[in-house]
């Protein structure tokens, strides 16, 4: 919008401005819904003083030929009457799918909250930032760009990067799985790849089975594709095996989905023999597993539990991985491990909706795998994450003196399943600890179309630093006491 003004003329400068806007949107230059610069880019563009800027637009307001909104600035809004008649706003409500005006979005809040809001985080399970230091990565990407080997840092395939998938193929290896690159597909993270599975795979009606507690993006993933999520019960030894196949007789599942090794929210590790039950049943009824494992490098204690994937004698299983937590906070690369026409038709649909994975992240696991500098800081990771564990849990044992909750010390991953008495309101807790500055996931929305048999909140001890665990639990603590107090109950028993 050009706008001159003369200081030199008797006409006020303001006015000249008036009268200039004004010319061009009677001629309509400047159509209605036009947004007008801010008064103090206009006034540093015409070198004039921004009260003189605001008192024009201020008169073509009185005018009725603009507009002013909140945080968005001025915009024209000059319709003829006929204008008026003719043109009706879209209902946009109208307009978007049922199941995603309906879809739930109190877990996405909450972490948003906890990202944004909250001083000390228990919410987010993301990767601890102390094991990667900022100029140890900027080095690493430094290496890789003077490499010059590649022919573009900004492209890869839609199968993801070669070199990438035959690092991960020799990871595998240290896990007991045979794969090759032709049978990884590398995604930004695995509520991405799940939401291309479930793409490809389901048809609406489909039954899933996953545990009895899952992750919301889990099943919100399902229940989008038209699938219908089947909950498993759970115990200390992960998914009851022993009632699936009523249940596989009965609805005759897609797939069965389960995150088996420190699973999210509870920490259960699934036992050897549920494992071995649940491969017979797939091979029994052929039915896909897809199992999710990126927190089965966390432990701290026991035996590290075979994959599902290692001890698939055929491709029954497809298998996901992410790097979430054990690579750089917010780098996101996971991958899937699935059979060559699997492999084929995801990456077709990769084409379809992506112009290109992201290079950054993929390069950056690669050489960190191809060098050592994963399994180094694997260890690591390791050692960090138990030391939070513990001290949380030292917390939570500290904290049974004056509220009866419970939990089970996990033997790895990152959360803690706390269980609180059942007259202690999560819902108020939550609020009074975002008063605090403290965030946690309340354990109901692990449980889809149900309420939880009891009262459960998730913790986290990934992220947050070992001092933001001292202050924050302390806080939470104190949170807990004031709700319980307010309730005007004692404590019960569990």
């Amino acid at each position: 919008m050009n706008l001159i003004v003369d200081k030199k003329l008797k006409t006020p400068v303001y006015l000249q401005i008036v009268s200039q806007i004004k010319r061009k949107i009677i001629s309509g230059d400047l159509a209605s819904g036009y947004a007008l610069p801010s008064e103090r880019n206009l006034a540093d563009n015409l070198g004039i003083h921004r009260n003189t800027v605001v008192r024009a637009y201020t008169e073509l307001k009185a005018d009725g030929l603009i507009t002013s909104y909140q945080g968005v600035g001025y915009r024209v809004q000059y319709r003829t009457q006929e204008d008026q008649k003719q043109k009706k706003s879209v209902n946009w409500p109208s307009q978007v799918k049922e199941e995603y005006l309906k879809l739930e979005s109190a877990f996405d809040d909450l972490f948003i909250k906890a990202q944004t809001e909250s001083k000390i985080s228990f919410a987010a399970g993301m990767a601890a930032g102390e094991v990667y230091g900022q100029d140890e990565v900027a080095d690493c990407l430094a290496k890789i760009m003077a490499s010059g080997n590649r022919p573009s840092y900004f492209y890869t395939p839609y199968q993801g990067d070669l070199e990438l998938r035959r690092e991960i193929a020799a990871f595998m290896r240290t896990k007991g799985v045979l794969t090759n690159p032709g049978q990884i597909q590398i995604f930004s993270e695995n509520n991405q790849a799940l939401d291309f599975l479930v793409t490809l795979l389901l048809l609406p009606g489909d039954k899933i089975f996953t545990e009895e507690s899952t992750s919301p993006d889990v099943y919100r993933a399902i229940e989008l594709a038209g699938g219908e999520i089947v909950p498993v019960p759970m115990d200390e030894e992960g998914m009851i095996c022993d009632c699936l196949e009523p249940l596989i007789e009965l609805h005759r599942p897609r797939f069965i989905y389960i995150n088996c090794s420190y699973h999210n929210p509870t920490g259960i590790v699934l036992s050897m023999e549920r494992r071995k039950k649940l491969l017979e049943l797939s091979y029994q009824y052929r039915i896909p597993i897809v199992e999710e494992d990126e927190a089965s490098e966390l432990y701290f204690e026991g035996n590290k539990m075979p994959s599902l994937k290692s001890m698939d004698p055929g491709e029954n299983v497809i298998y996901m991985y992410s790097f979430s937590l054990t690579l750089v906070p917010g780098v996101g690369v996971s991958f899937m491990i699935a059979p060559k026409e699997v492999v084929k038709s995801l990456s077709n649909l990769v084409s379809v909706r992506l112009v290109t994975l992201d290079w950054t992240p993929q390069h950056l696991a690669c050489q960190y795998l191809k060098d050592g500098t994963f399994a180094e800081k694997l260890e690591d990771f390791r050692q960090i994450y138990k030391r939070k564990r513990d001290l949380m849990c030292a917390c939570l044992d500290q904290a049974k003196k004056t509220v009866s909750l419970s939990y089970e010390k996990p033997k790895g991953g990152v959360y803690l399943w706390v269980k609180l008495p059942a007259n202690l309101d999560v819902a108020l807790l939550t609020k009074e600890a975002e008063r605090m500055g403290v965030s946690f996931i309340p354990g109901g929305i692990f449980f889809p179309g149900k309420a939880p048999e009891g009262n459960y909140i998730r913790l986290n001890y990934s992220y947050p630093t070992e001092e933001q665990i001292k202050k924050g639990m302390e806080l939470l603590i104190q949170s807990m006491q004031k709700i319980q107090k307010n309730s005007g109950s004692q404590p019960s028993m569990l």
